[in-house]
Parts: structure tokens; C-alpha cells; sequence
């Protein structure tokens, strides 16, 4: 009860109102009664008592409609009506109505060893950092400095790892669609403080996002979007930008986008809607959908199961094709559940190795209704009763299965369940569409300037805040705190400068994966004060998790929308714990494909052209070359692929093809035997790197790869491999579909080039791999196109080309003085006239002295008229090159003879 005394008298009963305020004139605080007639009194508030009066504990001063934060020295609270603040170093007191305002508690964190760490490690970073990115290092220090810790943002929950619960709205609304995991994710978002949302690949998780910002809209309340990836909040634009919704988005971050935005400003029309639909409908509606949400789910785990025991029945059938002869009769008479199948089958096997005891005959009477067991006293009988058994459970489990599937089909189709998602979402969408128009200002108009100055404002007009990771404190200003925060792609945000956001939220939803490529971060020689803020370890994701553990919500969301499902259930099984719910189709279309190179040490300079040329020989029946990608763990690769794919395949490592999808995606594993050290090993088969690579791919996914070299690895690659050798028909899998003379220079090759190996002749050459063009050139030489040529070995350039010649530089002559040769030098065997030359390169011709040897040697020839083949050692179709070369070389030498006669 308020009591208000004046003079030392009690006015309370007397008076209709009472207010105080500070009198400039007299510089005092003044105390006013209203009385019923009209009249009013005012005395000095020293001469008055307001009850209840209170000391407020707290330093920092937040003002609701501003959204700042001013440090005060203290506070006084009147009748829980008025609080009377006194800043530092001011002497007059500012009074102002309790609702208005909110006074809190700094805290010491800024002093205590967990952000010491944080600023220690930005500090670091500043030393460590080069011309590019210093200046991204020194704005993030600046910005750490001006976070004010209070206790009500996310950052000292962090710090402290405390979650408070929230209490949810009553309604929700979904005007972007909805399932049964982005349900639950949307409403645990309002239940806590933090809140987790894993989005594996393809699982909406920008629309779970959509979602989530429509009902923070719908509360009133105001939201920044961040990523460390400007693509991840551009998708959260675009859509918003489809539905007419992006006029809410203030674009902020960097100087050059804020002033953009403020540039750009346009007018939005606006005329203010009346309400034809009710949140009560629209929750009566959701709550119907919850069901069908599930029985939705249903049904597309029941076709994968579907899809997974018909191929295991065409295995089983496969094997048993030829040691089998069904005993269907006698499982007819019997007509066994698929428990009592799997029960026998389990008895049977026990059995197998035994005489049928008299105890046996009972428990077959007694558990299985068989009487007669001389049949199963006879082995080759109790086998074909096994194999029959097997088959007949697969027969059984699919029909109860397809039963079922019906059964929810035709419960969905019953329900209308398309068109009640469909009338939640539009009414959704109506509704909040409505909602805005009532509440947005249009007129509102603000300049790069006052926005920070007028921020609650600002925020009333655009309530959805867009903004990179390191720029959110320079966006909204010093002190300004929005309600929540919206972290994407946070399984690649560094912690640091991931807390910044944390420091000027109230709540937050960090939205991410833990199975897809992490931050790289820079490595520092810094301790954190516990395991979980180690930046060099965890990601701004993990960290979360791991501090916190239990004590937050955390939702993954299952349903996948994007890959063929034989694609993502490779990445379900090896990844997910079988936790997704592939809600493509699977048609029958032959979705996956395996190349194996052949046999030997391919890899050169993290490049591999033989997985080049293998995918090329394979040729592009399998997918068209639209919409397609081409990843591989290293950027050499990458740039070698430039050279020899078609140049619409979209090439990029896969580190930076996270995020992004394609209709079909071919994947280069690079290494080979040779080169598969741990290290190298362990970077390409890489879990995370793998999930990545595969689930970019939409209708196909090719694997190009060595042979066995991932085999003794055992892990995610070689998993791949046997799921592609399962799933994928005998035609999509193709074993060394190329195949080179060289690869003779290697211990492991194959059995197809044995015939060759054994012509070889050791005294044309101390090197194998002229041993291998001599040879060749032998037989293509006797061939009737070329039987007018001869060659010979290591032939000096000075023997070859004439001195003479003005042109050489006085290198070039030094170069030809030092007994300079050439590999092999071919010749018309009358006229002795030199064609062409073919040298063979190594892995010594990628070393920097030998590249400027092999260019002298090029422009020599070059100059001399005389056509030059390089042939590498990690090259295939070796023969069919070097045919090429001599049949062009001719016609050159034939152009030039005429040319001369003439």
C-alpha cells in the first residue's frame, strides 16, 4: 500500500494523485498532491514520506524506450512510482517513471579470467594478423572493450553458464511452412534463454530461422541475424524479400553497408489491415497439423525401410540363387509371425551344430507348432529351411511395412493434410502480415547518423537487425541491447569474435552443425581458464554444448529435403546416427557412382591427374554437366581440374563448398598409396569434410578415388566406398577405367600391363620410364602409318640443331655447350631428317632448376622448328598421345618440305 505524508501529515486518504519532479528554479526535488476539487499542494520532498521508499541496488541505468545503458552513481525508488537517479559527477538527480526504466547490476567479469582470455586471445590476434586482416582484428578488440557486461545479456550467462527459462507465448504462428522437428524447435527458442538448433544439410534450417523471426515479430520484440558466412543471412533476406517482408530488415555492419542501407532507403506503401483471422484459429490449426506432422514423418521412414529391405532381399536372393530350393509349403502351414521367424531362425542356428535332443522336440512343439522334425535331423533340409526362413521374414517384413505405409497415406489423404499445412501457412502469413501493418511506423525515417542515437525507435521501424559477426556492436551502437539473437552457421563461428553478439542480446538461438567442417582458427599459445572457451578447439557451437551440456534445449532438425535418399542416407548411417528422415524419393534412379583409378603412385604435388582422366574416360552418360560440382579436398587439385574438366562444372575445394549445393557433385579423394601418410590421411578422410562433400550433391553423387588407398584407414572414405559398392548397380561402378604404360614404374599396377613389363629391356635405359617409351615406340614404329621412322636416344641438342641459328641467346648456347640431350629424338629413316623429339618428365621436372632447364630446352626446339611431346609419368593414354604426335609432326615436316621445294 502507498502512503504519502507531507509536513509530517498523511495525505494519502485525501489526495487523487501525487507526482514529484525536479524544480530547476529552486534546484530541488518537489513533491505535488492533486486533490478530488482540482486544487494541489507542493513541498520540497525533504519535507515528505513516500511509502514504500527504496535504496535500488545497481549501477547501470537502462532506459526501455532508448534501449542504453548509463552508468549512475544511485537510485531511489517512491511508491513504486517514481525513481529518482543521480548520475556521477552531476549534481542535479533525473526523475523518471519506474516502468520506463530498468536498473541492474554491473558485474566484475570484465576483470575476472574468462573475458581476460578473450580480450588476451583478440590481442593476440592483432600481432599475428597480416596486412589484410589487421584491421578485422583491431575492430574486434575495439568492439570487446565496449561491451558492457550486464546481467541480463546472453554473454554473462556464457560466461557464467547460467540459463534462465523463459515463458513462452501462447500463440505461435508458422508463415513459412512447418514439420514436426522445426515445431519443436520454434517453440523450445521461446523457452530459454539459449537455445540450440542443429541443422544437418538440407533440413530447413533457414526456413526453421523464418520462422522463428516471424514469431519474434508478432511478440513485438526485435532480432539481429549473424553469421560468419554473408551467404548463410543472404538467404534469410532473399526469402523474407519473396513474402514482402525485407522492408523490416535494417542491413547493417560494415561502414560501406550501413551506408548503402541508409542510402537506399525506399518508402515501402502501407496501409494498415484489419484482422480477418484469429491466433485461436490458427493454434486450432496447428494443433490439428501436430499429428498429421507425425504420421508425415512416418510414412517417409517407412519407404526408406522399404527401399533398404528390398535390396537386402535382392542380396539375399542373389546368394541363395543357387544352393536354394524353397520349402514355401511348409511356411504356408505354419504361417509365422516375422517374430516367430526370426525366433526359429535364432533356435535353428543353435541347433546347427547338435543332434535334436527329445528337449529340442518339445520346445519346437511348444514355441513353433511344429511336430514332425525328421526334416530338420537332415542338414541339407534344415538349411533350406533356414535360407526359406530368411527369405520368407524379408516377404513378411515388407508387406507389414507397405500395410502400414498405406495405412498413413491414407490417413494423411483422409485429413486433407497438404491442404491443412497449406491453410496454416497462409493464415499464418496473413495474420502476421496484419499484425505488422499496425505496428510499423512508415513514416519513421532515420540517417546513418541519429539511428543509433534514436535506436528504439530505429528498432521499432526495422525490428529485424542484419549484420556480420564482427561488425554488431559498431551496428547498434554502445549499451544497445536488442531481445534476440540469431547466430547461423555457429558450427564455423570462432568464439571469438562470436561473444561480441552475446553482449548485446538478451536471448539467443545458435543454429548450426557439429558433423560439417569447423573454423579454422588461428593457432595461439594461450590457456583458456576452462576447456570449453578454447578457441583453438571449439567452435562458437561447441562451446556452447559443451559448457552447458543438459541444461539448454537442443533440437536437431531430422527431416531432409534436399539429396536423393540412397545420397543422404550414406551421411544418415555414417554420420547421423540414422536420426534424418530422407523426405525426397527414391524412383529407381541410379543416384551414385564409384571410380577407381588403377594401381599406383598418381599423386603428385597434391594433384592427381589420373582421377582426371579416369572421369573423363568414364565420359558423362551418368549426369549431364549442368548444375554440376566438382570438389576436392586441396585448392592444386582444384586448379589442375580447371585444365581438364569442361569449364561449366563449378570447381572448388570443399571447404568452400560449404553451404552451397549442386544437382550432381564429383568428388576427388587425390591421394594414392604412396603419398598416404597420417597427416594427408587424416585431412582427406576427414568426417566432417566427407558429410560435406557427399550432401552437396542433389540427384548424383561421384566418387572419384584410389585404389585401396583408404582401405587400412578404415573410416568415413572407406565406408563410402563399400556404400556405393551396395547400393549403386554393377554398371555405375567402374575399376581402372584408365590404365598407363607408366604406371610400370610402380611396385602395384595392373595385371593388364604384365605383357608389357616383360618386354621391357633394361639396356635401352638406366631409367624405367624411357625403358617403357622405348618399347613403345618399337611397336608403334612397326605399325604400317609409321614404318618410315626411326628414333634415337639421348641425342645432344648441339648434334640436333644448327648453332648457326642468329636467334639463341648466349644461355641458350651455354645450355646446348653442356652436353645438353633429349630423351628421344624421331627420324625419317632415309633423309635422316629429324621430326620431332619426345621427352619423358618425372617427379625431379617439378623441381624450380629443372622447369628452367626443360623451358631452355623448349625454346631451343621451339626455334629450331622441331615439334616437342612431354610426356609425365603420372599421364595416361600414353600410346594414343604419342600416335597423335607423330601423325601431326609428319604432316608439319611434309607442310615444310613442300614449303622449301617450292
Amino acid at each position: 500500500m502507498i502512503s504519502i505524508y507531507m509536513n509530517g501529515e498523511n495525505k494519502t486518504k485525501q489526495i487523487s494523485d501525487w507526482s514529484i519532479y525536479y524544480d530547476n528554479k529552486d534546484q530541488e526535488l518537489k513533491l505535488t498532491s492533486y486533490f478530488p476539487s482540482g486544487k494541489k499542494y507542493t513541498q520540497p520532498l525533504t519535507h515528505c514520506q513516500v511509502n514504500p521508499f527504496e535504496q535500488i541496488k545497481g549501477n547501470l541505468l537502462i532506459v526501455k524506450d532508448k534501449q542504453k545503458i548509463d552508468r549512475i552513481e544511485k537510485a531511489e525508488s517512491y511508491g513504486r512510482k517514481y525513481t529518482v537517479v543521480y548520475y556521477p559527477n552531476k549534481s542535479q538527480p533525473y526523475v523518471m517513471l519506474n516502468e520506463d526504466i530498468q536498473i541492474v547490476s554491473d558485474t566484475n567479469l570484465k576483470n575476472e579470467d574468462i573475458f581476460q582470455y578473450f580480450t588476451q586471445v583478440a590481442q593476440a590476434r592483432i600481432e599475428y594478423a597480416d596486412a589484410n586482416n589487421k584491421g578485422i582484428a583491431e575492430n574486434v578488440l575495439r568492439q570487446l572493450n565496449k561491451i558492457t557486461l550486464r546481467p541480463d545479456t546472453v554473454l554473462h550467462a556464457y560466461c557464467c553458464v547460467t540459463n534462465q527459462k523463459r515463458q513462452p507465448p501462447q500463440h505461435f504462428i508458422y508463415p513459412f511452412g512447418i514439420n514436426e522437428s522445426q515445431l519443436t524447435a520454434v517453440k523450445q527458442a521461446f523457452a530459454s534463454q539459449i537455445s540450440i538448433i542443429e541443422g544437418p544439410p538440407g533440413t530447413g534450417k533457414t526456413q526453421t530461422i523464418l520462422n522463428i523471426v516471424a514469431n519474434i515479430l508478432l511478440n513485438n520484440h526485435t532480432v539481429a541475424i549473424l553469421s560468419n558466412n554473408n551467404s548463410a543471412v543472404e538467404n534469410v533476406y532473399e526469402k523474407l524479400a519473396k513474402y514482402q517482408l525485407d522492408y523490416l530488415v535494417a542491413k547493417l555492419g560494415s561502414n560501406y553497408k550501413r551506408k548503402n542501407f541508409f542510402d537506399g532507403e525506399l518508402e515501402v506503401s502501407h496501409q494498415k489491415q484489419e484482422h480477418t483471422i484469429t491466433l485461436q484459429r490458427i493454434s486450432e490449426l496447428s494443433n490439428i497439423l501436430v499429428e498429421h506432422l507425425q504420421a508425415q514423418n512416418q510414412v517417409a521412414s517407412l519407404q526408406v525401410q522399404i527401399d533398404e529391405l528390398t535390396i537386402e532381399k535382392g542380396y539375399l536372393q542373389q546368394s541363395q540363387s543357387e544352393n536354394l530350393s524353397s520349402n514355401a509349403q511348409l511356411l504356408s502351414k505354419y504361417q509365422f509371425s516375422t517374430k516367430k521367424i526370426t525366433d526359429l531362425l535364432a533356435y535353428l542356428n543353435y541347433l546347427a551344430q547338435r543332434h535334436i535332443s527329445f528337449k529340442d522336440r518339445i520346445q519346437l512343439l511348444l514355441y513353433f507348432k511344429i511336430i514332425r522334425t525328421k526334416f530338420i535331423s537332415d542338414w541339407q533340409k534344415r538349411k533350406t529351411l533356414f535360407y526359406t526362413l530368411q527369405l520368407a521374414y524379408y516377404e513378411q517384413q515388407l508387406n507389414e511395412k507397405k500395410s502400414l505405409l498405406k495405412k498413413y497415406q491414407q490417413r494423411l489423404a483422409a485429413n486433407k493434410f497438404e491442404s491443412l499445412l497449406a491453410d496454416l501457412t497462409n493464415c499464418s502469413m496473413r495474420y502476421l502480415k496484419t499484425h505488422l501493418s499496425q505496428i510499423i511506423d512508415h513514416t519513421a525515417t532515420f540517417t546513418e547518423s541519429d539511428y543509433q542515437q534514436r535506436f528504439a525507435e530505429f528498432t521499432k521501424r526495422f525490428p529485424i537487425i542484419g549484420s556480420s559477426t564482427h561488425s554488431i556492436i559498431n551496428s547498434l551502437g554502445q549499451g544497445a541491447l536488442i531481445d534476440y539473437l540469431i547466430t547461423d552457421e555457429a558450427s564455423q563461428q570462432d568464439i571469438i569474435p562470436g561473444i561480441l553478439g552475446l553482449g548485446c542480446a538478451k536471448n539467443v538461438i545458435i543454429v548450426g552443425d557439429r558433423k560439417q567442417l569447423p573454423h579454422v582458427p588461428t593457432k595461439l599459445d594461450i590457456k583458456p581458464p576452462h576447456e570449453y572457451y578454447d578457441f583453438e578447439k571449439y567452435s562458437l557451437l561447441d562451446s556452447f554444448i559443451g559448457l552447458f551440456q543438459d541444461k539448454i534445449p537442443i533440437t536437431l532438425l531430422k527431416e531432409h529435403y534436399r539429396c536423393h535418399p540412397k545420397i543422404i542416407q550414406f551421411c544418415n548411417k555414417q554420420f547421423y546416427n540414422d536420426q534424418l528422415i530422407p523426405m525426397t524419393k527414391d524412383n529407381g534412379e541410379q543416384a551414385l557412382t564409384l571410380i577407381v583409378t588403377a594401381p599406383g603412385n598418381h599423386t603428385r604435388n597434391l594433384t592427381n591427374l589420373r582421377e582426371l582422366d579416369s572421369l573423363n574416360k568414364v565420359g558423362w552418360q551418368d549426369f549431364t554437366e549442368e548444375n554440376t560440382g566438382f570438389i576436392a579436398p586441396y585448392n592444386n587439385q582444384i586448379d589442375l581440374s580447371q585444365e581438364h574438366l569442361p569449364l561449366d562444372i563449378v570447381k572448388a575445394t570443399t571447404h568452400k563448398f560449404q553451404g552451397r549445393e549442386c544437382d550432381n557433385i564429383i568428388f576427388s579423394t587425390v591421394l594414392d598409396k604412396k603419398t598416404s601418410k597420417r597427416e594427408k590421411l587424416d585431412f582427406v578422410d576427414n568426417p566432417h569434410l566427407i558429410n560435406v562433400a557427399v550432401s552437396r550433391a542433389k540427384n548424383k553423387f561421384i566418387l572419384v578415388t584410389g585404389n585401396d588407398v583408404f582401405t587400412e584407414n578404415n573410416k568415413s572414405i572407406a565406408a563410402l566406398i563399400r556404400y556405393i559398392k551396395y547400393y549403386a548397380d554393377n554398371d555405375h561402378i567402374y575399376q581402372s577405367p584408365v590404365i598407363s604404360a607408366f604406371d610400370l614404374l610402380y611396385e602395384d599396377y595392373d595385371k593388364s600391363l604384365e605383357a608389357l613389363n616383360s618386354r621391357l629391356r633394361k639396356n635401352d635405359s638406366e631409367y624405367k620410364s624411357e625403358q617403357i617409351i622405348a618399347q613403345l615406340l618399337r611397336e608403334i614404329l612397326e605399325e604400317s602409318t609409321f614404318q618410315t621412322i626411326n628414333y634415337h636416344q639421348q641425342v645432344h641438342l648441339e648434334q640436333l640443331v644448327s648453332k648457326t641459328n642468329n636467334s639463341f641467346t648466349e644461355r641458350e648456347l651455354e645450355y646446348m655447350d653442356n652436353k645438353a640431350s633429349c630423351d628421344f629424338v624421331l627420324y625419317f629413316k632415309i633423309g635422316k631428317n629429324p621430326i620431332a623429339v619426345i621427352e619423358v618428365d618425372g617427379g625431379y621436372h617439378n623441381k624450380p632448376e629443372q622447369k628452367k632447364r626443360d623451358q631452355l630446352k623448349n625454346t631451343i626446339l621451339a626455334k629450331a622448328g622441331v615439334p616437342l611431346l612431354r610426356l609425365k609419368t603420372i599421364e595416361s593414354q600414353i600410346e594414343e598421345k604419342i600416335k597423335q604426335f607423330l601423325s601431326q609432326s609428319i604432316i608439319a615436316k611434309d607442310s615444310d618440305l613442300r614449303s622449301n621445294e617450292t
